[in-house]
């Protein structure tokens, strides 16, 4: 994978797990990108993983300094056979990390990594509508503005918003999924 500025952006090892636990349970207690309530513990974050990586879905990290400081995946964005070219987009970054790049390199490749995989579509579910960093990050990578569904999240007791974001991989709907 990529390499720069001593940052190397690979596939997310199950030795990394601790690392991605951490990331992720701070962005669940202290944010509001996750509609999480309570952050999985590290069982429950291996599980995950595997699903996603036995799936055939892309899970990368971004690693400084022999650390796990941002990670990336795309999964399924529905269960149902009709949306399998469809996946939905997921970039943590640590906290200390944050307004550094590492989101758009992991989103970047994530993109090539599921066109690769012969997925069409990609969407962003952005958590609350104020999230200007990760809507601007999407915007950047050529994702379009699609939608938001109003107060549908009850979080850190307020309601919040879900922005739908949207891109075409490869050559969008001019193909089916996989081809």
């Amino acid at each position: 994978m990529a390499e720069d500025d001593g940052v190397t952006l690979r596939a997310c090892a199950e030795a990394d797990l601790p690392a991605v636990t951490a990331i992720y349970a701070h962005a669940v207690a202290t944010g509001r990108a996750s509609f999480e309530l309570d952050p999985p513990d590290l069982a429950e974050m291996g599980r995950r993983r595997a699903a996603l990586v036995d799936g055939g879905y892309p899970y990368l990290v971004a690693e400084r300094a022999g650390a796990v400081v941002a990670y990336a995946y795309a999964g399924a964005y529905r269960p149902r056979p009709a949306y399998r070219g469809t996946v939905e987009t997921s970039v943590y970054v640590r906290p200390d990390q944050a307004r550094r790049g590492l989101g758009r390199r992991l989103l970047a490749e994530l993109i090539d990594a599921a066109t690769q995989g012969g997925f069409r579509q990609m969407v962003a579910v952005i958590g609350d509508s104020d999230n200007a960093a990760s809507i601007g990050l999407h915007a950047a990578l050529g994702f379009r503005h699609v939608g938001v569904l109003r107060s549908v999240g009850w979080k850190h007791g307020t309601w919040l918003d879900t922005v739908l974001m949207q891109r075409a991989l490869g050559p969008g709907d001019a193909a089916p999924p996989g081809s």
